[in-house]
């Protein structure tokens, strides 16, 4: 099964668009930035399931009582999912490490820093797929079997061609 995990899209509908069609996702995950983006990609794409948090640039792009922290589990994994803003992701990743490991989250996902990262560490896969809306646009992929994440993976424009 695969996730598609967008952040940071900034109105590049056409790009989340490209991404979907490509990777054929079971679930989408958008981390905000801009929110409004996730749910035109919601009512495109009604068949796959979508999970969005706002970002930093979303007060009044969703409405006030929009969680900025989600924990669920999405095919069967349990994840951490929000923008990264409320836990100051561009000073370091401690914070929002200890709150999804708090939890018991198998993956830990958020934007914000526009740089895409994934990484496994001591049983946490830590994901940031960049920016679907700046520097020619990333997204990434996550797949899972049997109720674990079996592979993180970047996307770049040139990887959906």
């Amino acid at each position: 099964m695969k996730i598609l995990v967008l952040s940071d899209s900034h109105s590049s509908l056409s790009f989340m668009r490209r991404c979907i069609e490509a990777v054929k996702p079971l679930a989408v995950i958008h981390l905000g930035d801009y929110f409004d983006d996730g749910t035109v990609m919601k009512e495109e794409y009604p068949h796959i399931r979508f999970y969005q948090v706002p970002g930093n640039c979303d007060k009044y792009r969703c409405p006030p009582f929009v969680p900025e922290t989600l924990v669920e589990k999405v095919c069967g994994v349990k994840l951490f999912m929000t923008h990264g803003h409320i836990h100051r992701v561009k000073a370091g990743l401690g914070a929002l490490i200890r709150d999804a490991r708090s939890v018991g989250a198998q993956g830990v996902l958020f934007g914000h820093t526009h740089s895409a990262l994934c990484e496994y560490e001591d049983g946490l896969w830590i994901l940031n797929p960049g920016s679907c809306g700046y520097y020619g646009g990333s997204c990434a992929v996550l797949e899972v079997a049997d109720n674990q994440i079996s592979d993180c993976r970047i996307l770049r424009q040139s990887d959906l061609d």
